[in-house]
């Protein structure tokens, strides 16, 4: 639980910095996808005869994740049905909380891809809110790129909680520092994106602050329970969740991939956790010390 009160405070910036943005929009989406996980996971419970575990606020969340990784144009119904999907399938499914193999609001989010395509777009300029494509449509279009203060401070284009890199950095910081996050993984991911971007001579900067990489990085890689136990293992999931972002956005279909690149790692977890295996006294502790945390 007090992992989660801190994620909650690491979002919180963003999730304000999004309702100045997008005004009503994004706080109904806010409260829809929060209210729907909510919802649907004391339902299940209750159902299943199961104790009632809405308290540890990791529904909470799962849904405002979600609802920040959405266009402001999404469709209540939209972020209703994935945030169900992401609790009752990709959570409750598996067990509950501790049990899941995939991040619970990127499946939400996988959901409404395929469920209700289209939904995503369009994608509306902040405050004023006129239809506009987002920063990496641009690059895959024309080939060029948003000045790096606009996606530093956030007044571009795109999901309500992905624009502003700043804001994120900041929560990132303090979600590190209170050790919620480990910085392994975003540092895996980083380093990909560096390295691909100077082999395909990319900007390296424009890369990391656009689109969701930073949102996926530090906030939905580094989930305790969908990524590696060991440390070695975790450069690895975030490299691998690197090189998929960069291979999305210049050589396959759509130009944003981080919500495919996690939960293709969320599905190597189990071939990471069995080859690779170095883990010294030091990391055991760790590990011990973050399992008691996320208690």
């Amino acid at each position: 639980m007090k992992m989660m009160k801190g994620m909650l405070i690491a979002l919180a910036p963003a999730a304000l910095f999004s309702i100045y943005l997008f005004r009503l929009n994004a706080v109904l989406l806010i409260i829809v996808g929060v209210a729907a996980a909510v919802a649907s996971e004391a339902l299940y419970q209750y159902i299943s005869k199961k104790p009632l575990k809405i308290n540890d606020l990791s529904a909470v969340v799962t849904g405002l994740l979600l609802a920040l990784t959405v266009s402001p144009t999404l469709p209540l119904y939209a972020v209703a049905a994935g945030s169900i999907v992401g609790i009752v399938i990709g959570k409750q499914a598996f067990g509950g909380y501790g049990k899941n193999i995939l991040n619970p609001a990127l499946f939400g989010r996988l959901f409404i891809i395929y469920a209700f395509p289209g939904t995503m777009s369009p994608w509306l300029t902040p405050i004023d809110g006129l239809t506009s494509a987002t920063p990496l449509q641009v690059f895959r279009e024309e080939g060029t790129m948003r000045p790096l203060y606009d996606l530093l401070i956030g007044v571009i284009p795109g999901s309500i909680g992905e624009t502003s890199a700043l804001l994120l950095l900041i929560g990132a910081v303090w979600l590190i520092y209170k050790k919620y996050a480990n910085w392994r993984i975003p540092a895996g991911v980083v380093a990909a994106v560096i390295i691909v971007s100077l082999l395909t001579g990319q900007s390296i900067l424009f890369h990391l602050l656009s689109g969701s990489l930073i949102l996926g990085a530090f906030f939905m890689a580094t989930d305790p329970i969908t990524s590696p136990k060991t440390q070695p293992g975790r450069y690895v999931f975030g490299f691998g969740v690197g090189i998929i972002i960069m291979a999305m956005r210049l050589w396959g279909w759509l130009p944003e991939g981080t919500t495919f690149a996690i939960i293709g790692m969320n599905l190597l977890v189990p071939l990471i956790n069995r080859y690779i295996r170095l883990e010294n006294k030091k990391e055991k502790k760790e590990k011990k010390k973050e399992k008691e945390e996320s208690g």
